[in-house]
Parts: C-alpha cells; structure tokens; sequence
C-alpha cells in the first residue's frame, strides 16, 4: 500500500489550525488536520461555544461557535483532510518526509505545523469532598448551552474573564446571578470589570465556598464564608471557572524546545527541528501576547515558511488573496 504525503499536517484544530488550514490550501498545498477531540474548533467548541468573544479584529462580539463555524466554512473551500478523534504520539524525521504516529495509525508528511493550544486540558476542579457526585448535574465547569440556564439562580465561582462573562451573559436571563471570588480584586479585563459592577450580579468577594447542600443528585445550596462571616446562597446550578489545568502531552517528548509548557519558536515561527512550525498558544517567543489574534498572524507565517521550506523556488511572500480571486 502506498503511503499518502501531505505538504502539510496541522496538528489540532483549534481556530489557528484552521487558519492555517486555509492559508495552506490559498498556497495550493495538500493539507490535512489531526483533531484529538470528536469535533474541530478546540477550547472554543469544547468549552465556552456560546461565550462571546470581544478580541477578534472585525468583530464587535462574535460567539466563539460561530467564530468556529466561519473559520471551518474558509477553511473546508480548500478541502483539507481532517482526521477527528486521533492524539499524535510521536513525530519521527526520515529523510525528508515526517512520520506521524497516533494513537489508531500513522500519518506521512513534508512539514508539520503543531497548533496545539494549550495541549490536553481539563478544568480546576472544585476541592469539596461532595462536589464529585454533583459533577454532571447542576454543578458544571463550562456552558454548553446557556439556555438551560433560563430561569434558573446560578452561582459562578471564580475571578477571570470566564467566571465574569459567563455571570455578565447570565444576567438577562437568569432570576439571580451570583458570583463568588476568594479575592477582593479580579483577574479579568478592566472593562468586564466595570461592566460586572454596574451590573445586577450580586458579588461575593473575598468569599470561598466551603459546603454543597444538596440531595446527592442536585445543589440545593451553597455555604460561603469570608472569615467569621458565612452566607447560604440557594441556587439551581452552579458554575466553577477556576481555570484550566493543561498539559502538552507526548509533545514534550519530541526533542522541541520548550519553556514553560510552550514550544519555543523563531519570527518564522520555526522550531528547533526544521521543518517543524508551531502557531498560536501553544508556541511561544520574546513578547509573545496569547491571544486568538496573534495566532491568526502566526498561522500564515508558519505556512508560508513551510511552502518555502518544501519549494526553494516558492516565495514565502505571497500575492494579497485579493490578487488571486
């Protein structure tokens, strides 16, 4: 059986995957996308699909599905190979063509863009001894469906840009939004900040939950203490944004640079082992700001560094797409 050799594989398939996705197929290059998750989108469709974004050049406030949907929607017009539900265990140069290992077969390849994110990740659970027997039920760490909210009183936990936005997106719909932090100051923008305080989200600062009342099938209410100081908040649904644990994975296994669970790359977006690109937050480099519009810039860095890379002969400054249709 002959093996098949792409120009390119993008290992994940988060939104610079599929940047680069699209990018490569604008430098008519064969591309083909490895997703360990059953669907493409990462962090955006796994976590928050009804989160707004507000840091998306172009876009007031989109919805991070909808930003997945549009990204999916460019990059499906070049018809890359998407691979869903593989984990790369090991990247292996022979000659010039890469050899991708998963965990259900092997993969062949010119040049690999690994566009990661922040590699596997599950989120900081709550440390309570009942909060276990919760999980799935109405104690939730992320919003799949923000209407299964309607009506209900919540509780979010938590002092970054999720617990704010998800307790900001609540409001209208929910009763009584309360939001507890164990700190008096929080972690979020400034602006979701002063949105939160002309907001009528009841804020609990600096308060840590430390009881879950309930049936063992459902939060009744919850117990919060600041010092002497203990409040019972009733509640039908409770939301945990302590933020994500993350791990690079096999990654960290493939001879690559690494500093602080980031894989150390050059303006080019070139790793130490050539022909190996990384883009978006799973890279890293002096000044580095992780944000998804630094890893829509870094994605056609990387793929237009890669076309050269495989063709000596191609400029690795294109024509404008405006050029080309």
């Amino acid at each position: 059986m002959t093996k098949e050799i792409y120009d390119i594989t993008i290992i994940g398939g988060g939104p610079s995957g599929l940047f680069a996705a699209f990018y490569g197929g604008m430098r008519q290059m064969k591309v083909k996308i490895i997703e360990s998750m059953p669907q493409l989108g990462g962090q955006l469709s796994a976590l928050y699909p009804e989160k707004y974004i507000y840091d998306v050049a172009g876009f007031p406030k989109v919805l991070a599905q909808d930003l997945v949907n549009n990204l999916k929607e460019q990059a499906m017009q070049f018809n890359p190979t998407v691979v869903l539900e593989e984990s790369v265990q090991n990247v292996e140069k022979h000659e010039e063509i890469f050899e991708l290992t998963t965990d259900k077969s092997v993969h062949y390849s010119k040049a690999v863009i690994i566009t990661a994110g922040v590699g596997a990740f599950q989120p900081r659970r709550l440390e309570l001894a009942t909060a276990q027997q919760y999980e799935g039920k109405n104690l939730h760490y992320f919003v799949n469906d923000l209407n299964a909210f309607a009506g209900k009183r919540v509780l979010v936990c938590g002092g970054g840009d999720s617990a704010l936005d998800w307790s900001l997106m609540l409001e209208p719909i929910s009763p009584q939004v309360t939001l507890t932090h164990r700190r008096d100051k929080f972690r979020a923008h400034e602006h979701s900040v002063e949105q939160l305080m002309n907001s009528k989200v009841a804020v609990k600062t600096p308060y840590q939950i430390t009881e879950l009342i309930g049936d063992g099938e459902n939060i009744s209410a919850v117990v919060i203490e600041n010092g002497d100081v203990k409040e019972t908040v009733e509640v039908d649904a409770v939301v945990v944004n302590y933020g994500f644990i993350s791990s690079l994975g096999p990654i960290k296994t493939w001879g690559l640079d690494i500093q602080k669970n980031s894989i150390v790359v050059n303006s080019k977006m070139e790793t130490n082992i050539k022909g190996i690109y990384a883009a978006g937050d799973v890279c890293t480099y002096d000044g580095k700001v992780k944000l998804i519009a630094s890893g829509f810039g870094e994605a056609p860095t990387a793929i237009n560094n890669a076309k050269s890379y495989i063709d000596p002969n191609a400029k690795t400054q294109p024509l404008h797409s405006t050029s080309l249709f």
